[in-house]
């Protein structure tokens, strides 16, 4: 009889990276809906950055927890997106809302680069 394989418990990193996507993604979701109380035409591009953040960051922190051997590339795809929501959102400089979802967006963003193995100064190219 074989013993049932355990996994080992999550690194400091792993956890802090999860915890910081699953913030995002509840910052994203706020905001989302602070955006569409405010009456008026929301601006598409925000709204789709943040829609595209919101799945992107949750799907990765549920990778990272299930240590999906894809999580590495994930988290690289989940560092440009936040990183495209937090320049979206700072098209709106004097909307605290979003500045406080850009700077979730740009804190989930490092994580996930340091995650996925990537140096902070990589750009999206």
């Amino acid at each position: 009889m074989t013993q049932p394989r355990t996994m080992s418990a999550m690194s400091k990193e792993m956890q802090d990276a999860v915890q910081a996507s699953m913030t995002c993604h509840t910052m994203c979701e706020e905001t989302m809906s602070a955006c569409m109380s405010m009456g008026g035409q929301p601006q598409m591009q925000i709204m789709r950055a943040l829609m595209d953040c919101s799945d992107t960051t949750r799907m990765c922190s549920d990778m990272m927890m299930r240590r999906s051997p894809m999580s590495a590339e994930m988290c690289a795809l989940c560092a440009k997106v936040c990183d495209m929501c937090a320049e979206a959102c700072m098209s709106v400089p004097d909307d605290p809302q979003l500045m406080r979802c850009a700077e979730a967006c740009r804190h989930c963003a490092e994580m996930c680069r340091a995650m996925a193995g990537a140096s902070q100064d990589v750009t999206p190219g």
